[in-house]
């Protein structure tokens, strides 16, 4: 059972070429944060990554990040009150692990607190789990953690907008240090691909691309497919991001050979750190369903792997969480390296943003021409 890719290397690769090996595939090397815990269903791992660049006129700012992946726990036959409790349950003993490593922003998983039953297409029970961002449950629950233990929480969760029509939204909420909910925003891009029937429940949001500007850092949250979107990740940063947290579903066959890829592109592309996170495990429904693809039908969506990670601005990413287990990956960060990567490489300096703005008018205006 492959657990992570560092496994594999460490125990194929001689210790002689391994140093060299890993500085080739994920730049300069981590420092472990000697935080390490590990049992058969948890781990925790931690590591430091700091700018080369030391400025006689600016102190490091450095802040903890960490990101939580997990499984299910009740089966998706349980009450949606029993499914939910199990889960807020599991996930705040993480929580108060996090706070021990003194975590200062904290990002869950997509759609954190209920199983991923987008696949189903079913509405229930599956939409009982959609909530109002500001005052759910999943909200309160979080709001006083935050509070207590001095941090942001990234929440993504399924909403509900009453205001709305009880319009229901893929949402990733921004709780604030003192419990407050500091904003929102609503996925951006919606997959249609095999399994991922997700515009059954909700569309493309209406948030555009917010950065929120929390007490330790300019953070953005991209959702689970909006990291395949070069220019979705592009906005975070122009609009500020220095931390952009990819909070996913995703599973084994479809995308795993993208998984370490993509949020490490846009980290480089940018000059801003990215949170790539995964769920854990596999979920089992009790009624079949199709991909539309000719298979037999199937109780499962497929296997999510896990493998979070966290890429530098300068590119290099510390090692990812397992495959199989839950776990918290604690990040220290130096958020001097976004302005310190700007100044040596001058991505943003070297953009041509006017006339990427004309040619992608031309070619919206010329297309829309041809559907008219």
């Amino acid at each position: 059972m492959t657990e992570t890719v560092e496994q594999i290397l460490e125990q194929y690769i001689p210790q002689n070429k391994l140093t060299e090996v890993k500085r080739i595939l994920y730049g300069h090397s981590s420092t472990p944060l000697g935080i390490e815990y590990e049992d058969k269903n948890f781990e925790v791992k931690g590591w430091q990554m700091l700018s080369r660049v030391h400025e006689e006129l600016r102190a490091p700012r450095l802040i903890r990040v960490g990101l939580i992946q997990h499984s299910i726990v009740a089966p998706t036959t349980d009450s949606i009150q029993n499914q939910r409790d199990a889960i807020y349950n599991k996930v705040k003993s993480y929580i108060v692990q996090a706070a021990q490593y003194n975590v200062n922003i904290l990002c869950l998983q997509e759609a954190w607190p209920m199983p991923f039953a987008f696949c189903t297409r079913e509405k229930y029970p599956w939409c009982e789990f959609a909530e109002d961002a500001e005052t759910g449950p999943t909200t309160v629950f979080l709001s006083e953690l935050a509070k207590k233990y001095n941090m942001v929480i990234v929440s993504p969760i399924l909403e509900r907008d009453s205001v709305d029509g009880d319009t229901i939204w893929n949402t990733s909420v921004v709780i604030n240090i003192d419990g407050t909910v500091l904003g929102k925003h609503r996925k951006n891009h919606i997959p249609r691909i095999g399994d991922f029937n997700e515009s059954t429940y909700y569309m493309e949001g209406n948030t555009g691309h917010p950065v929120f500007d929390t007490p330790f850092a300019r953070i953005a949250i991209n959702i689970c497919y909006g990291r395949h979107h070069p220019l979705n990740w592009l906005m975070f940063g122009l609009n500020g991001a220095e931390i952009v947290f990819n909070p996913s579903a995703t599973i084994q066959g479809l995308s795993e050979h993208l998984w370490p890829i993509e949020a490490r592109c846009a980290a480089i592309a940018n000059s801003y750190y990215t949170c790539a996170i995964n769920r854990v495990g596999t979920e089992n429904f009790a009624n079949e369903f199709t991909s539309g693809d000719g298979k037999p039908a199937h109780n499962d969506f497929g296997f999510f792997y896990g493998s979070s990670y966290i890429t530098a601005p300068d590119g290099s990413r510390t090692p990812s969480l397992n495959r199989h287990k839950d776990g918290l990956l604690v990040g220290e960060l130096d958020l001097n390296m976004c302005r310190h990567v700007k100044d040596i490489w001058g991505f943003r300096m070297t953009q041509r943003l006017d006339m990427y703005a004309k040619e992608l008018a031309e070619y919206v205006s010329k297309r829309d021409g041809k559907q008219d």
